[in-house]
């Protein structure tokens, strides 16, 4: 298998990879051992950047990379990729909830999923369907991790509160199934 046909099996599946990745850290979790109030709040502030993220955009969920305009506003302006932000917080605070072991673990495990097989497929495509217009926007625009805060002007543009629910809910429920059993596991109740 190639790298490029990895990657794209990877994007494929990511839901799948997120779910084994997320059940692998609630295994190390240990009672007692994690920080509850930092991983609730990373968890609330990684739905919070997907539900933006998720307004400001058309058509993500999909089993191929699909985009028919090259989004800059929004979390769009601040990183390239808010959806796996949100997603990292959200995973790194269920590590937070399990304790120290599960942390580097969470860490090395969404590098590689996302760092090295999921976005740079979804970069590729990028390029390709957009040329100099994404080349641009990637040397104004970190990848993953903010650099700061741009103008306000590059955070304005269209949001869509409709399309929340519709495709985000799925996303909420299995983040607040998720934080609910880790907290449980992490208090001990089983």
């Amino acid at each position: 298998m190639s790298l490029e046909s990895l990657r794209e099996w990877s994007f494929r599946m990511r839901g799948g990879i997120w779910t084994a990745m997320a059940l692998f850290v609630f295994a190390l979790c240990r009672p007692g051992e994690g920080f509850v109030f930092g991983g609730l709040v990373l968890v609330f502030l990684g739905q919070t950047i997907r539900f933006w993220a998720a307004g400001s955009i058309e058509g993500y969920r999909s089993e191929r990379v699909n985009a028919k305009v090259l989004v800059t506003w929004g979390p769009f302006a601040i990183v390239r990729n808010p959806l796996y932000l949100g997603n990292g917080l959200i995973g790194l605070g269920w590590s937070l909830l399990s304790g120290p072991l599960a942390i580097p673990v969470f860490l090395c495990s969404f590098l590689v999923l996302y760092g090295f097989l999921i976005i740079p497929h979804e970069e590729s495509f990028l390029k390709k369907q957009f040329g100099k217009a994404y080349l641009d926007y990637m040397a104004t625009t970190p990848r993953l991790i903010p650099a700061g805060i741009p103008e306000t002007t590059r955070l304005k543009g269209p949001f869509e509160k409709g399309k929340l629910w519709k495709s985000e809910r799925h996303s909420v429920y299995v983040t607040v199934a998720g934080t609910v059993l880790f907290i449980l596991k992490a208090l001990g109740v089983f």
